[in-house]
């Protein structure tokens, strides 16, 4: 106990002679009997304020006043000297015969009873016994304080796992790390260093020197900039040696490092800043296999964690020694926040590669059509643009509209990836340029020139045989009428041709104007056996009939299974739970709000919000990207026009279109500018 307990009794009071045999061993104060002797007024101009004994005989009006002063302070115990009563030398310290009623009121509220003429044993004994009972109290307050402290502790220990665990940004990571191990252990400042690597120089370059990057600092009491950089993982300085061998340092003051100590306190952050140090904690971050990752150093452990350590006057009276128990808190949030920083790094590994993965795959569909380069990363571009101005809305249909961080993510990687499916489409409908497939192309060309050189020997035959059947004069008028049909028939298969090549072109809109290439059609020649032959095939009027586009209907269906090749591609990804719906994005950029898009034909709200926004602006740069063998750019304006019908037609969102206008979206386009 750290104070010895003093017995207390009223001057001229039984107790009073009874006391004095104790006066060897405690402390003794008499006091005045109260003013008024019962009643709630009742009171002293003395009062114990520590441990303290009371004897006193509870048959006195003033017993009420003690009992009330006994429950006000736990370290009063209060002994009853019974005047009148017989003691049993059987049970010392115990009262004797009394009624029951009065037995059981002094059971409850005083803490022993003697007789007025007691031995000295019997009273030392229940003093003695008093004073161990609030000892025993004082222990078990102690114990509970702790006990509760403890519990507080853990729990707080257990927050700052969850925030630890639920950040993956690194940088934030470290921050948090930082500002928690401070507020746990009552630090002012801190600094944290993480352990990186480096290539080594000369012969070793494909080794990697360990180091440790200053990473960041915090201070409740000074603000002031700093910029990184690394000291090398030694014995010379705190943060090295804990990084090397993995021990706690705790320093009292600073600057006075035993001698025996291999590392020194660098004051370099003191100088420049006209902070000072004073109680200083170094603690390694250790990852589960032992291997240290960082370190943080925590610097002036203050008694009063609000004050701010302006003048020396605040070092001396706030800041002291960290604590035995703030070292091991210290050390226990560090070991999880090393668990966090691995796992953190881990994850900022895996997303690091992910996107490499996902570079790679538009550079594979890129390749596979080089005409559409640019297109994934465009697209990608403007839908998140697009998505940042939706949450942003205040007016309109998407006002409660907001998209999380993780699902900003989503909707990139979604448009990023959407036309991956390309890749199991065939490469000579994927890149076909016009109607006609090149080969078509130049046999029909092929037939035109034979055409044209069977045209060239009928008509020389032709002219011979005139000279041979007729006069001079009837064979120049012959041959006249010969060279004027030659010269009409071989213009006539000019134009033909020259109608071919241009319904060869693909429109971006849809036309019907085919009479022309009907009336090819129905033309015919003799091959080199005789027979009649059309001039066009069915198959090639088919193709050169096609009303937009460069595709017919079964080569459309091709294309257009790369949403589902993308779809089932993406779901073999095991995608985390916040970005699980890349996949369903990805697969309804072509689905239309009137049921007429594919590969389902959803309608309206079965459509993602994200796929509307990102078939807004794949159809737009589709519209005005950079000429292409199969089309021309179409002008943003013109581009902007045609989505705009789109819109009346019910194929496009009217709302997410009037933010793609009013955000200027289009303006991220190339063509744009």
């Amino acid at each position: 106990m750290a104070s010895q307990p003093e017995v207390w009794f009223f001057k001229h009071s039984p107790a009073e002679i009874l006391a004095r045999t104790l006066r060897r061993r405690y402390a003794l104060r008499a006091v005045d009997l109260p003013r008024q002797r019962s009643g709630p007024k009742c009171s002293l101009e003395e009062q114990p304020t520590g441990p303290a004994v009371w004897l006193a005989d509870p048959a006195l009006q003033h017993s009420g006043f003690l009992l009330r002063l006994a429950r006000r302070q736990p370290e009063l115990r209060l002994i009853a000297v019974m005047s009148g009563v017989s003691r049993r030398r059987d049970q010392p310290g115990r009262p004797g015969r009394t009624d029951g009623a009065t037995q059981a009121a002094l059971s409850r509220d005083w803490f022993a009873c003697v007789p007025h003429d007691a031995p000295a044993v019997m009273l030392e004994c229940a003093v003695a016994s008093a004073v161990a009972s609030i000892d025993a109290a004082r222990r078990e307050s102690a114990a509970r304080n702790d006990l509760r402290r403890a519990e507080q502790e853990r729990e707080e220990l257990n927050r700052i796992g969850v925030a630890l665990s639920s950040t993956h940004d690194v940088g934030a990571l470290l921050e948090i790390i930082l500002a928690k191990t401070r507020e746990i252990t009552g630090a002012d400042a801190g600094s944290l260093y993480v352990v990186e690597t480096a290539p080594r120089e000369g012969t070793n370059r494909h080794k990697a020197a360990r180091r440790l990057r200053f990473k960041l600092t915090q201070n409740d009491s000074r603000q002031f900039r700093f910029s990184e950089y690394t000291v090398p993982i030694n014995e010379d300085s705190l943060a090295g040696y804990a990084a090397l061998h993995a021990q706690v340092i705790a320093l009292d003051d600073a600057y006075c490092v035993p001698a025996e100590s291999p590392y020194r306190f660098n004051p370099r952050y003191d100088r420049e800043t006209g902070y000072r140090t004073r109680s200083l904690l170094t603690v390694p971050m250790k990852n589960p296999r032992g291997e240290v990752t960082g370190v943080v150093q925590l610097l002036n452990c203050k008694r009063n964690p609000a004050v701010r350590l302006l003048a020396p006057a605040d070092l001396d009276r706030e800041v002291q020694p960290f604590p035995a128990r703030a070292i091991s808190l210290a050390e226990s949030l560090v070991a999880q926040a090393a668990v966090a920083y691995e796992n953190g790094r881990l994850y900022q590994d895996i997303e690091a590669l992910f996107e490499g993965f996902v570079q790679a795959a538009v550079t594979a569909i890129e390749q596979r059509d080089p005409t559409t380069s640019g297109h994934s990363l465009r697209v990608s571009q403007m839908t998140t643009s697009l998505a940042e101005i939706v949450d942003r809305s205040e007016t309109g249909p998407y006002l409660a509209t907001r998209f999380t961080r993780d699902q900003m993510k989503e909707i990139r990687y979604a448009a990023l990836l959407h036309d991956f499916g390309k890749v199991g489409v065939r490469e000579e409908v994927l890149v076909k340029a016009k109607k006609l497939y090149p080969v078509q192309l130049d046999m029909l060309q092929s037939r035109f020139d034979y055409v044209r050189k069977d045209l060239e020997v009928r008509h020389e035959r032709q002219k011979v045989q005139a000279l041979l059947d007729s006069s001079r004069e009837q064979a120049l008028q012959i041959i006249a009428r010969l060279d004027r049909e030659f010269r009409r028939r071989s213009q006539e298969l000019d134009h033909a041709f020259a109608a071919i090549v241009e319904a060869n072109e693909p429109t971006v809109l849809p036309s019907e104007k085919f009479e022309r290439l009907f009336e090819i059609a129905r033309q015919s020649y003799q091959d080199p056996l005789g027979a009649d032959r059309p001039l066009l095939s069915a198959e090639e009027v088919r193709f050169l009939s096609i009303p937009r586009g460069s595709l017919d209907t079964q080569e459309r269906q091709q294309i257009e299974s790369h949403v589902l090749h993308s779809f089932r591609f993406l779901m073999q990804i095991p995608w985390t739970r916040e970005i699980r719906d890349v996949p369903e994005i990805a697969r309804a950029h072509h689905e239309k709000l009137n049921g007429t898009g594919y590969p389902f034909r959803l309608k309206g709200e079965e459509i993602p919000v994200q796929a509307r926004m990102m078939t807004i602006c794949d159809i737009f740069d589709a519209l005005a990207a950079a000429d292409r063998p199969y089309k021309r750019a179409v002008p943003p304006e013109r581009a902007l026009s045609i989505l705009q019908e789109s819109v009346r037609n019910n194929e496009l969102d009217a709302g997410l279109f009037q933010l793609f206008l009013q955000g200027r979206v289009y303006e991220l386009h190339p063509a744009h500018g």
